[in-house]
């Protein structure tokens, strides 16, 4: 049994050793923290909500299903798979919500470029274009024209209806997968019509029958995929440009409290790129040095960090990456943190306490970010980018003063290397932009088949991501190629996982191919929005062999799923035709017509099903399992 293995009974919090030093810190100082709040937690918890058997929507309620006591119906008559399903679509509205948000902000951005309104511009011309003729927009006219064009073309994709079809669905989704939805009638609308769909329909008293719930978290699935992810990742491309592989530094060892140091956390890069750009100014760099710092660096955090990571290399400015969000309270405890600059989900509510102990100045820069005792607040729009980021340095600057005086720091002396930048161009690009070549080493055996590892981070199934990185060791053992993206993707690459030393844990088919590719095993494809990006590389895969989703050997893994964006992408690739793993299990095992319908019926009517299991060893030998199967289905040794 390996030493990581050994972990997991040893009563370590986390895999990473920089989060284990600091937590020693955290406990020292008095703070609560999410592990010790875990631990309090799991004393309490009630039966009934992990069985999904519990609801609170009206004043008949709440209400609790048990077989054993009689009780098989809400007051309202709904049952155990009703509630469960019905729990689930509740959390997907979530999801599909923050994500359309996120578009949103994505979409006007582009526009205000293009109307020259933000520090901005539009960075990938090529890309544009592609997307403009993708959906249909002249292409010869001038660069801004088309981005305005593109920009409300996008939006109005967001709220379109079923009598005006999704013109992204057509452009975007498998060929052969249409058919599949429209004959499930679940061909969806946009995103934003379809949370109304579903919201509504989640109302006491409404819908009832578990098959149409799910039905309708699967059309709301593929909606946020469609009209939300593919167009707010393609939109950052053509600002930022297309991710390509680079190396960057991670783990807590890359802060320095010598300089004044701006975190941006959340999931939204537009205020990061602002200030990142300002920062590598001489004379902003020069007031840092002024106030007694060596220079101000821009710091990278869970999803708008890896959207930075993703685009730009380091430099005297960009430092790299920290990690996912269970390392955020270690990151603030390291007394490094001038500003901590939060632009959307996994802003912890507590961390005020980090910010008072660790003199870090919290600031929201979007709307619908607030905390307890948060003072600061510039909420997000185009035209106010630079005002923004401008206001972050001072900030910042004044934080550095007051810490340098009242905080030793103590930063863990670890770093790791990644490569960090792949996309669908990036792979291309690598096979010298053909697919042959992967389909080819596929064929071979030399690559067994590929797995979105697409996750975030949780404490239910061990140390913070003990079964992710376990699980991406076993599989590419098995010579099974690794795509990642979220807080998952965060943790491969904190773990050493996403770098070329990695290639020694792979199979002897992966080393050779990676490594004649110059890749590593496991491909940092980003956050999680950037679900839609793989699915694309999916998709083309598919495309180009002239097969279904359901015939490649593929499959998706959520390993240490937690929230509301992890449950709505899980559900797009259940309807997208994928064999999806989860762990921890859902919260729906108290309605087994439900837990049938997903794990096993459902296969008959998308191709795709939810498999469970928390050993890394033994889902990784069932995923190879179906993998292999797949390959015998089409001919493949």
């Amino acid at each position: 049994m390996d030493e990581t293995i050994l972990a997991k009974t040893e009563g370590r919090a986390s895999v990473h050793q920089s989060v284990e030093e600091m937590l020693e810190r955290i406990r020292e100082d008095g703070l609560s923290n999410v592990f010790d709040r875990w631990q309090a937690q799991e004393t309490i918890r009630c039966k009934f909500c992990l069985q999904g058997l519990s609801c609170q929507l009206c004043t008949n309620g709440p209400c609790r299903i048990s077989d054993k006591t009689g009780v098989t119906r809400g007051v309202c008559g709904i049952d155990a798979n009703g509630m469960a399903m019905r729990n689930i679509l509740l959390r997907n509205i979530m999801g599909a919500a923050t994500y359309s948000h996120h578009a949103y902000q994505a979409f006007r951005t582009l526009k205000s470029t293009a109307q020259g309104k933000t520090p901005f511009k539009i960075t990938d011309v090529d890309k544009l274009k592609w997307m403009c003729e993708k959906v249909g927009i002249d292409i010869n006219q001038d660069t801004n024209t088309m981005a305005i064009q593109l920009a409300e073309f996008l939006e109005k994709e967001l709220h379109k209806d079923y009598d005006n079809p999704s013109t992204m669905v057509e452009a975007f989704a498998p060929r052969k997968r249409k058919d599949v939805w429209r004959d499930l009638a679940i061909y969806p609308a946009g995103v934003v019509y379809e949370i109304q769909d579903a919201v509504a329909s989640c109302l006491t008293n409404v819908d009832g029958d578990y098959v149409s719930l799910a039905k309708k978290a699967m059309r709301l699935g593929i909606a946020t995929i469609y009209t939300a992810q593919i167009g707010l990742e393609m939109v950052q491309d053509i600002l930022f440009g297309t991710p390509m592989p680079h190396e960057i530094n991670t783990d807590l060892g890359i802060m320095d409290p010598d300089y004044v140091n701006i975190v941006f956390n959340g999931h939204q890069p537009w205020v990061g790129v602002a200030t990142m750009q300002l920062a590598k100014k001489p004379e902003v760099q020069e007031r840092a040095k002024t106030a007694g710092a060596k220079g101000i660096k821009i710091v990278a955090s869970i999803e708008t960090g890896q959207e930075l990571a993703q685009r730009y290399e380091m430099d005297d400015v960009f430092v790299g990456h920290i990690g996912n969000w269970i390392s955020i309270e270690p990151l603030l405890a390291t007394g490094t943190v001038d500003v901590f600059a939060m632009d959307e989900n996994c802003c912890p509510p507590a961390i005020h306490e980090y910010a008072d102990r660790y003199q870090v100045t919290l600031v929201s820069i979007n709307d619908i970010v607030r905390l307890p005792h948060l003072e600061l607040t510039f909420d997000y729009k185009p035209p106010e980018a630079q005002h923004v980021a401008e206001k972050l340095i001072d900030h910042a600057i004044e934080n550095f003063k007051k810490r340098r005086e009242r905080i030793t720091p103590k930063v863990p002396n670890i770093q790791q290397k990644a490569i960090a930048g792949f996309s669908t161009e990036a792979v291309l690009k690598a096979l010298g932009n053909r697919l042959d070549p992967l389909v080819d080493v596929i064929a071979q055996g030399k690559i067994k088949g590929v797995v979105a590892l697409v996750s975030c981070s949780t404490l239910r199934n061990g140390p913070q991501d003990w079964v992710t990185v376990n699980l991406a060791k076993e599989l590419i053992k098995r010579d099974i190629l690794i795509v990642s993206g979220g807080c998952g993707n965060h943790a491969l690459e904190v773990a050493g996982m996403c770098n070329m030393d990695a290639l020694e844990m792979a199979g002897e088919g992966l080393k050779e191919v990676c490594g004649s590719l110059q890749i590593p095993p496991v491909l940092s494809f980003g956050t999680c929005t950037d679900t839609g990006r793989i699915s694309m590389l999916v998709t083309a895969l598919a495309d180009h062999l002239d097969v279904d989703i359901p015939d490649l050997p593929i499959a998706v893994t959520a390993p240490e799923w937690m929230e509301q964006k992890a449950t709505i992408d899980g559900v797009f690739t259940l309807a997208y035709g994928a064999y999806t793993h989860l762990s921890p299990t859902p919260f729906i095992t108290g309605a087994p017509q439900l837990v049938k319908l997903l794990t096993e019926e459902v296969e008959k009517l998308t191709g795709g099903k939810i498999v469970l299991g928390d050993d890394p060893q033994v889902i990784a030998h069932d995923i190879e399992t179906h993998i292999v199967n797949k390959r015998k289905a089409m001919g493949l040794q």
